[in-house]
């Protein structure tokens, strides 16, 4: 337990999430300028060096501060701009329609389906979802409510990694929900440089951490690209040099995740030994696994949510069974396990938003899950990956006892 369960989260003071909002607001979104535009891009740059200074202290140990600094200095390099002079804000000039960083000419290697499978069949696409407190739906569609609290890795493969942070919705509670989400595209090729993403509370930036919109200064860095939705709830991340498209929402306070990527991606690892808490792949482990369709008929009979251990504070709007079924049913009229997590998590925490996040999460499986056979899911399944299975020779009574022992655990 010491070796793999993560320590709790502490929330971070570093805002380097709206250091980079404003450099981009005042930079229109384009480092290909004019020389008549470059004191302007200069000034906002010096801007951005000076908030980065201020959020030093907080940002130590923070990926996506480091990420910023380190662009700072090139972009500084880059634009022959002097550290020393002004520091307003003044809004550049947005370039004209399809004066931009598109290339139509970028690489077939840039092109997932190109390049893999020319001659071949359409990959095989699957779908990771997280959301609530927290709620994961795997990429071969095993459903689980999981604890984690506290720093998780959600993908990890030679492309790319995810983690999410999780914390207590209400003091003292073990209810939890994402509120920080940290994305790394590694560096391909000639397609894209190495990019940082990060979203937390309150904070959904529509770029990478160091302020850009797509894969960097490679030819085909428009491979990879940011797309916001909705400002501030909703933005959509597509890499087509791997096949893959990433969805993230702010609902209420905290975030969601979903993703849609190739098989031949999803198992793209070196070291398979390492997938152990890769949780999209694996599911979570055993001893941070809820069994809320238990409880959910717990509560039915009495009425009311408290989940089994110390008294829990009561959330800010009490609902009853019936009401956060009545209220689950205005948007999920099918009552699966979509359905079920939404009247969970509206008896755990008294927050509607929960019924938003799940209602989300369930639209964002119909658009990237690629069977559409399978968008419900009605059972939840419990299933022990191969990290997670009995030792060899084990005793079956021996085994259930162990399991058994796991459940006390939970309780």
């Amino acid at each position: 337990l010491c070796v793999f369960l993560p320590s709790p989260a502490v929330t971070s003071p570093c805002k380097i999430l709206k250091c980079n909002s404003e450099f981009w607001a005042a930079t229109s979104g384009s480092h290909h300028l004019g020389a008549e535009e470059a004191p302007e891009f200069c000034t906002a740059l010096r801007a951005y060096a000076h908030c980065t200074r201020r959020t030093a202290r907080t940002c130590r140990g923070d990926l996506a501060y480091h990420s910023a600094v380190h662009g700072i200095d090139d972009l500084m390099v880059q634009h022959n701009c002097s550290k020393d002079g002004p520091t307003s804000q003044p809004r550049l000039r947005t370039l004209p329609p399809g004066d931009s960083q598109e290339r139509s000419d970028s690489p077939e290697i840039c092109h997932y389906e190109k390049s893999f499978h020319k001659h071949s069949a359409t990959p095989n696409y699957t779908h990771c979802g997280l959301f609530g407190d927290p709620h994961l739906r795997t990429f071969t569609d095993t459903f689980q409510t999981c604890k984690v609290q506290g720093a998780w890795p959600l993908i990890d493969n030679n492309y790319l990694n995810v983690q999410v942070t999780n914390t207590p919705v209400l003091p003292g509670s073990s209810a939890t929900a994402t509120s920080k989400l940290t994305i790394i595209f590694k560096s391909f090729q000639e397609c894209v440089d190495q990019k940082v993403y990060q979203a937390e509370m309150d904070e959904l930036p529509a770029a990478f951490a160091d302020g850009s919109k797509n894969g960097g200064d490679k030819h085909g860095a428009n491979s990879l690209k940011i797309t916001e939705k909705v400002s501030g709830q909703h933005i959509e991340i597509q890499a087509k040099y791997i096949g893959t498209t990433i969805v993230v929402r702010q609902v209420g306070r905290y975030l969601t995740f979903a993703v849609r990527m190739p098989e031949e991606v999803v198992n793209a690892v070196e070291d398979r030994d390492s997938q152990g808490l890769y949780l999209c792949l694996r599911g979570c482990p055993l001893n941070q696994q809820i069994d809320f369709q238990t409880i959910r008929s717990a509560q039915a009979t009495e009425g009311r949510a408290r989940r089994k251990g110390p008294s829990l504070p009561a959330p800010p709007e009490a609902f009853t069974y019936e009401t956060a079924t009545a209220k689950c049913r205005e948007k999920l009229p099918v009552e699966d396990l979509y359905f079920q997590s939404c009247v969970f998590d509206l008896l755990t925490t008294g927050d509607v938003n929960f019924m938003l996040a799940a209602y989300y999460a369930f639209e964002d499986v119909k658009m990237l899950h690629s069977n559409k056979d399978k968008l419900h899911l009605y059972e939840r399944t419990r299933e022990l990956a191969p990290g997670n299975m009995a030792p060899t020779g084990t005793h079956p009574t021996l085994w259930v006892a162990l399991l058994c022992l796991s459940w006390l655990c939970l309780l």
